[in-house]
């Protein structure tokens, strides 16, 4: 599920600061990147059996190179997945979330947008 009107979708950044707010924001690039694109990731744990829930935040680099630490990020609208063990993560628009994760999602995503906002170029 897309998660819209974030205010961190299209934002461009740097790398090394996009790390840092990411980082705050507990969410995790582990070895989530290539040369060209960055995907963090964001547990959050659920009450029902063998389901865990996502926030996913991707970007791709404008310029630079992720590996080498120079790359210049462009945001996607952030994600809302749900994983089935043991098959995998749905980001399906026909998944259900229940609202109070949908509320939870966006209030973390807002306080990821002000771990980075401040470094976003114009």
């Amino acid at each position: 599920m897309k998660i819209l009107d974030t205010g961190i979708e299209d934002l461009i950044i740097d790398l090394k600061p996009l790390n840092n707010g990411m980082e705050k924001a507990n969410f995790v690039l582990a070895s989530q990147w290539d040369y060209e694109r960055v995907t963090y990731d964001y547990k959050v744990g659920s009450p029902e059996k063998n389901i865990t829930y996502y926030i996913r935040v991707q970007g791709y680099a404008l310029e630079g190179d992720v590996d080498k630490g120079d790359a210049v990020i462009k945001l996607l609208t952030p994600l809302l997945g749900k994983h089935y063990y043991p098959h995998g993560i749905e980001y399906g628009e026909n998944e259900e979330f229940p609202e109070s994760l949908v509320n939870r999602a966006s209030s973390i995503l807002q306080n990821v947008k002000a771990n980075i906002e401040p470094f976003a170029k114009s």
